[in-house]
């Protein structure tokens, strides 16, 4: 699903989507952008945690080719980093809808929730 604010794209997955493709033969590039107290209560599998608050740091270090899901709790500090990295010239840049607390709420119900 896309949507726009301010005139930018913001493409969506649904959990159980990214669930599917995370299983398959070739998964996107899974990154969570919460900070680490909160990656330490609870994390996707295979996701990388790259803090909104080093984003300086490391964003030009991500491969502008690779399809890139950014999730976080609830999907408003992904969908920043979305608009961000598009604005930048990443092409294949995706929110998870309603984060990892929709993740656990779909698709893993046994995560910690906080």
């Amino acid at each position: 699903m896309e949507s726009s604010t301010y005139g930018l794209p913001l493409v969506e997955i649904e959990p159980r989507r990214l669930a599917e493709r995370l299983a398959g033969d070739d998964p996107p590039h899974l990154i969570d952008v919460r900070e680490v107290f909160e990656w330490r209560i609870a994390h996707i599998e295979g996701a990388e945690n790259l803090p909104l608050s080093e984003i300086l740091g490391w964003w030009r270090e991500l491969d502008r080719d690779a399809e890139l899901v950014v999730h976080c709790h609830h999907g408003m500090r992904s969908a920043a980093v979305c608009r961000a990295l598009t604005v930048e010239g990443f092409r294949l840049v995706v929110n998870l809808r309603g984060g990892i607390e929709a993740w656990r709420q779909e698709v893993e119900p046994d995560m910690p929730a906080y």
